[in-house]
């Protein structure tokens, strides 16, 4: 029934129980390129399929789930890493399929080809010490049972092969005796027959796409089909009553532009013929290039022409051609004078700054966007060559900057330069409800999923700590460097076409429901105070590790003692009519003994002969890790001092032969690799702070907010008309809080509200108390990893004494009850902070006779604010 819930969202209370862990075997990870790595919500993902597989005794078989995840977050990898999972239990042969032959030859590439820059896999893939080969085979009686083994095909072409036996292609049968995994990439294609509901006949209906793939699935109890996609319609009664129990995981384009894994995106509207857009958006394209240029980021940005037909596209391309081919300073004047209020002002303005005169500017476009940095690419023009140009468009030796096409990038697309799409034709076809809904066209939904696809973020960093994968200028919106961060989507000047589009993309969560451009002032009268001119705010810093000094093992504090089990080999036979309902009272069982073995008992050649079986202990590797390593026999020496203690039968234990020896030597030596990568952070967080003048650090600030984003209705509201009338507080009257207005969420107002009850205690023992919100002024870092945080509130306290001044600093961070446990870590670090600190002493800030107290309290959450009342106090001796 439609009231039932969805398998995601059983799984969501799974996930919050804590019945589900958000971890994966490490031999996942480790198969997967070390140039990607699994994102948190990749990971959930999964873990959810693992507790399914083993742990879910409601599951069905045969197993079908479904991925629902946005354009660009990562699918692809997903299926890769639960290939790797399936492999591990048993599973060879896998049967990929998608709806479009282009997709079909870019998700070869990635799985096959070691030499592509988006392979999926590590150069070598192990298992159990043992390499297995990704192959592609036409059908699976060519499948080897140590390997990968892959059919890559279209939906089309495998219900072409099925039903039409051809020489060396797939039949039927090749899945009555084999256990199949079938991996559909964009799904949505194989519903028809569920969508649908045809009046024909039941042969007309197992003649569908769908219907082929569920005969193929129901061939053996063991199969699984795994579904992929993006674009599902759970708002057609059938498609939600099949899927309720089969959608897995759930990540939306809404979450994942919320995550900051999405470039935003904007829409640019001009009264121009297409020649005019096509100028604005070369212009854009290449002051972009000069911004990232300028912070020594490597950024070839892309255009995308769109037309409506491939006559159309291809008099565009003819068009552009003629008219940059003879570009001169009176066209670049033209796009100046409409430039004003848009981000082409900016562009226009950096140009001037620069001192790039329009003849230079002239000079760079004829190059950049010449005849060969052009593709002219439909069902027409599209050879291998031009594939290869599609598919690699990051790559720094390709020079593509433009691309003019039709429909042929609408899925299956991976770019993620591409920062300006041009849509060179003025047409509608959706219609609005009476309720006012807008209900998207063919056209309007091609649009969204190739803006979808544009979205993706280019990843780069700026600062030590950033992430590159992630956007770092949401609160920054005049950065220039937020350029980079942005996606623009160039349309002929028709308001109602945006209302439409724009209706269609919030629908999505491509874009927010509400921007909010927020100014946090400092108020006049602080900047009067004693505190601003000569106070100070302690923060630590990042560094990177030194590990110049580690030699061996002996040096990493490592677990000594590992435990393996070691199959006994214990056979027995007994009639079931002497099992007692009690369970089995068969007198030859049994009972497992422990013995404890140092590694050095098994011999040095055991060890040699584990460690030459694991690329991870080869001397050149291990050299990453110990610096000070002179080798391989004196890591060996610090090897011998490790304890495993072993579960077997007595009789296993006391006669132990080289090859138990050495399973068990190998499984240790696979545990201490994980152990030692556990230990490897390239950065930590110092435990001496040091002390940042408060005028250096708090300023006015400007901030870009959506505000339908979060699911908190104060976000974004001033407290001052909160919605929750309890939270209403006029701060621009209390002395204490430093910027005029606060518009964060409600746990922070609830924070801000509780400090206002016990203000007049504080002033009872402290002469200076100010509240700081912090806006991205600052950063504290992880003590264990490095990793970076940004309290939401430092209270500062100033205790006046006959001999001293003592000052407190307290860091506080309300958080809502769903981000307690994910962002535990952050707690777990605060409260660490006043056992750990130290005071920077070669500042002239600190001086001798005063006194400081740095504190990390625990989250502050509305509904369990008593314990955080109770610390607080405490912390301050507030009685």
């Amino acid at each position: 029934m439609r009231n039932e819930q969805k398998l995601s969202q059983e799984y969501n209370i799974l996930l919050k129980r804590g019945i589900i862990e958000k971890k994966i075997p490490s031999y996942v990870v480790r198969n997967l390129n070390p140039h990607f790595y699994l994102r948190p919500y990749q990971i959930e993902a999964i873990a959810r399929f693992i507790y399914y597989i083993e742990k879910d005794f409601n599951k069905k078989k045969p197993i079908q789930l479904l991925f629902n995840m946005a354009t660009g977050s990562g699918k692809t990898l997903l299926m890769a890493a639960n290939i790797l999972y399936l492999y591990n239990i048993g599973y060879r042969n896998f049967l990929f399929f998608v709806n479009s032959t282009n997709i079909i030859e870019k998700t070869r590439d990635n799985f096959l080809n070691r030499l592509s820059p988006k392979y999926l896999f590590n150069e070598k893939v192990k298992f159990d010490n043992k390499e297995v080969y990704i192959r592609e085979v036409s059908n699976f009686d060519n499948s080897n049972e140590e390997d990968i083994n892959i059919i890559f095909t279209t939906i089309q072409g495998l219900h072409s092969q099925l039903n039409l036996f051809r020489e060396n292609s797939v039949t039927f049968e090749d899945f009555k005796d084999k256990k199949i995994v079938l991996i559909s990439d964009e799904a949505h294609h194989i519903n028809a027959w569920t969508k649908n509901k045809l009046n024909e006949t039941e042969q007309e209906i197992k003649k569908t796409w769908e219907y082929t793939v569920m005969q193929i699935l129901y061939s053996n109890i063991d199969n699984v089909l795994l579904e992929y996609t993006a674009t599902i319609d759970m708002d057609h009664p059938a498609i939600y009553e099949k899927y309720r129990d089969k959608i897995i995981f759930e990540y939306d384009l809404k979450q994942f532009r919320i995550d900051g894994y999405s470039k935003e995106v904007k829409v640019l509207q001009a009264d121009l013929e297409n020649w005019g857009r096509m100028l604005q958006a070369v212009i854009l394209s290449q002051y972009r290039r000069k911004i990232a240029e300028k912070y020594g980021i490597r950024l070839k940005p892309v255009i995308l022409f769109k037309s409506k037909s491939i006559k159309e596209s291809k008099e565009n391309y003819e068009l552009f051609r003629e008219r940059i081919d003879r570009l001169n300073e009176a066209d670049i004047e033209t796009i100046k004078s409409n430039a004003t209020g848009t981000v082409l002002e900016k562009a226009f303005k950096y140009f001037e700054n620069e001192k790039i005169t329009f003849g230079n500017l002239i000079a760079e476009l004829k190059e950049d966007f010449s005849e060969e940095k052009c593709i002219l690419l439909d069902s027409e023009n599209i050879d291998k060559e031009k594939q290869i140009m599609l598919n690699t468009l990051e790559n720094e030796n390709n020079e593509v900057r433009a691309i003019f096409a039709v429909k042929m990038l609408d899925e299956g697309w991976d770019v993620l330069n591409l920062f300006d799409i041009v849509r060179l034709y003025d047409t509608r076809d959706g219609y609005w409800t009476k309720d006012g809904k807008y209900i998207p066209g063919n056209t309007t939904i091609a649009e969204r999923q190739l803006i979808g696809r544009g979205a993706r973020y280019y990843p780069f960093k700026v600062n030590e700590d950033d992430d590159p994968f992630r956007r770092k200028f949401d609160d920054q919106p005049d950065k220039d460097l937020k350029i980079l961060e942005e996606l623009y989507y160039h349309s002929k000047h028709n308001p109602r076409y945006i209302q439409e589009l724009t209706a269609t993309l919030k629908e999505c969560g491509l874009m927010p429901y509400e921007e909010k451009d927020i100014h946090l002032k400092v108020k006049p009268q602080i900047k009067n105070t004693s505190f601003w001119e000569k106070g100070f705010l302690f923060v630590n810093e990042r560094v990177k590790i030194d590990y110049k000094g580690i030699k061996t093992i002996d040096d990493l504090k490592i677990e000594k003692i590992y435990k393996y089990t070691l199959p006994s080999g214990f056979l027995t036979e007994s009639n079931i009519l002497d099992i007692s309902s009690e369970g089995n009272n068969d007198k030859s069982s049994f009972e497992h003994s422990v013995k404890m073995f140092k590694l050095e008992d098994f011999g040095e050649s055991i060890i040699r002969k584990a460690m030459s079986k694991l690329d991870f202990y080869k001397f050149s590797n291990l050299k990453q890790y110990f610096p000070n390593l002179t080798s391989s026999k004196e890591f060996i020496n610090s090897l011998k001092k490790i304890s495993v203690e072993i579960l077997s039968s007595k009789e296993k234990l006391n006669s132990l032969t080289p090859d138990d020896k050495l399973k068990a030597c190998l499984n240790v030596l696979m545990q201490l690799e994980n152990e030692i990568k556990s230990k490897y952070v390239e950065y930590k967080g110092t435990e001496v702070f040091i002390p940042l003048k408060v005028k250096n650090v708090i300023r006015n600030k400007q901030l870009r907010i959506n505000v339908g984003d979060y699911g908190d209705q104060e976000f974004g509201i001033p407290m001052s008309t909160a919605k929750h009338i309890e939270l209403r507080l006029n701060l621009a009257n209390k002395e204490w809080f430093i910027y005029e207005e606060d518009y964060g969420t409600f746990e922070e107002k609830s924070f801000i509200k509780f400090l206002d009850s016990i203000i007049e205690e504080l002033k009872q023992h402290y002469s200076e108390i100010y509240l700081l919100r912090n806006a991205s002024l600052f950063k504290l870092y992880n003590f264990t990893d490095g990793e970076a945080i940004e309290p939401d509130f430092v209270l500062f306290l100033k205790k006046e004494h006959s001999n001293d001044i003592e000052q407190y600093q307290l860091f506080i961070e309300p958080k809502g009850e769903h981000l307690v446990k994910k962002d535990q870590w952050k707690e777990d670090f605060l409260k660490k902070i006043e056992e750990k600190y130290q005071i920077s002493l070669g500042s002239p800030l600190v001086k001798e006779n005063e006194k400081y107290k740095l504190i990390g309290l625990p989250f502050y959450n509305d509904s369990k604010k008593h314990e955080f009342i109770e610390i607080f106090r405490r912390k301050l001796t507030l009685f």
